[in-house]
């Protein structure tokens, strides 16, 4: 890839520059980025987080949300991905910002090693694991083994299979909780995520295996369950996130560096409504969520008429004429004080209901699930109470259904998430319509960009041979 060629030059100093401004929040960059000793591991983990975090923002209202029928946008007909009909170039912000900070990451890697600090090399590969499972998620097979490798004259990088990416990764995370030294403090600027708790680090880097392991419990060569298992039996090795104070969401607090990552939140709602689907669900059982995530419907006198989701087949079923204006998006999600979900407890929870729903955790799947709810809801400060659980509509009725229709809502604005899981499972099941393209299918993957398959054309074509074909219906390993 072309643009790799500048990133031992300018990338480092540029990508931290540009969310940095005139502040002293991060520390300050030494302005030569080749000469490792210019830089320290803690200088360069805040604004892979910041930056990492702002584009997960930015696809989930952009890609994931509508194609999971959370979010609609009625003005624009054109590659519209809740109705499977997707841009050729809809990853490319994806690929693009993810291989940038990975270079970071891997500059964090390095100066670890040569600092011999093992925590922040465990941070290092945790991040690294978290990165590049977004990104063969998205498409597939992709430049691994041989990215980030600039420095050593590969600018034009071979793609890894996604079946040899995984065990990769699995290892990056087993590497990365065996490292971390709790007895020995981070000693950087403190970090946005986890305030340098080595502790909390620890327990994402295990928990984000969790995820993992679950996401290619399909394939039978990974023994993911038996992986699984292990992990969750063994506290003291493996430690994971044991309540909401332990999850990996970053805070946004409005205070330079830490800025929303929509400039004008106007524009993150604006011809951008609520699904039907997304709605009634919620409103089956008055959740608390649904004011924080969806504005009131309004008539063509500004009558309240609560809340009333667009439905996702609305050019032939169109709301009356009597509703001018559907519940949009709130725009409250957009403004800080926000916050931006990287893992959540409440994931865990759902994983741990699934696993024993399934039967290879001996623990309660009911009480997994009414956790992992309040967890979820909690998440955005709102509380609930025990009778909102035990209604009729909430109630565990023993099904991997209704789980995986409550981890939905769990993984809202969190980066591909819901859409990975629909992959994996199926659930929630989604409504059709006949206005649908790609034969009503919900994409698999997405798109190689285009700058990509001009740049390295060579080797992306020969992964997209090997996978057969370019194409959004072209399944991943996993989901195979």
């Amino acid at each position: 890839m072309k643009k790799m060629k500048f990133i031992k030059v300018i990338t480092l100093l540029t990508a931290i520059l540009s969310i940095i401004g005139c502040t002293s929040d991060f520390e300050e960059i030494n302005k030569d980025p080749n000469n490792l000793d210019a830089i320290t591991p803690g200088s360069v983990l805040n604004p892979v987080l910041y930056q990492l975090a702002k584009r997960n923002a930015l696809q989930y209202r952009a890609v994931t949300a509508p194609l999971m029928q959370a979010i609609v946008r009625t003005d624009d007909f054109i590659y519209s991905p809740f109705l499977y009909d997707l841009d050729p170039n809809i990853g490319a912000s994806t690929w693009n910002d993810y291989y940038r900070w990975l270079n970071n990451i891997h500059e964090m890697e390095m100066v670890a090693d040569q600092l011999q600090d093992n925590n922040y090399k465990a941070i290092a590969l945790t991040l690294k694991a978290y990165a590049f499972s977004i990104l063969t998620d998205t498409f597939g097979d992709i430049p691994m083994e041989e990215a980030l490798q600039a420095e050593n004259g590969i600018w034009y990088p071979k793609y890894t299979e996604q079946k040899d990416i995984y065990p990769i990764l699995l290892e990056y995370l087993e590497t990365a909780n065996s490292l971390y030294r709790l007895d020995e403090n981070m000693i950087y600027v403190e970090d946005i995520l986890f305030k340098n708790e080595v502790s909390k680090w620890q327990k994402f880097t295990n928990t984000l295996q969790l995820r993992l392991l679950l996401r290619v419990s399909n394939r039978s060569e990974i023994e993911s369950y038996s992986r699984l298992s292990r992990i969750l039996n063994d506290p003291v090795t493996y430690p994971i996130f044991n309540s909401i104070n332990d999850q990996a969401v970053l805070e946004i607090s409005g205070i330079p560096p830490l800025m929303s990552p929509w400039d004008r939140p106007q524009d993150f709602n604006t011809f951008r409504y609520v699904t039907e689907f997304f709605i009634d669900n919620l409103k089956k059982t008055d959740d608390p969520r649904l004011p924080h995530f969806a504005s009131v419907a309004r008539g063509i006198n500004n009558e309240n008429y609560g809340y009333i989701g667009v439905p996702v087949d609305f050019i032939n079923t169109p709301l009356p004429d009597s509703i001018a204006t559907p519940s949009g998006v709130s725009q409250q999600l957009a403004v800080a004080p926000m916050i931006i979900p990287l893992m959540s407890y409440a994931e865990l929870c759902f994983i741990q209901a699934e696993l024993a729903y399934k039967g290879y955790i001996s623990s309660s799947a009911e009480e997994h699930y009414n956790e992992g709810i309040q967890a979820a809801i909690e998440m955005w400060g709102l509380e609930i109470t025990e009778d909102f659980i035990n209604q009729t509509n909430i109630k565990y009725d023993n099904s991997l259904e209704q789980i995986m229709l409550q981890k939905y809502y769990a993984l809202f604005f969190t980066d591909y998430q819901a859409w990975f899981e629909h992959r994996r499972t199926g659930f929630p099941k989604l409504q059709t319509t006949n206005s649908m393209l790609n034969n009503q299918e919900m994409p698999a993957r997405l798109y190689y960009p285009l700058d990509e398959i001009d740049m390295n054309n060579k080797n992306t074509q020969e992964a997209i041979d090997r996978m057969g074909g370019n194409e959004i219906n072209i399944k991943v390993w996993w989901a195979q």
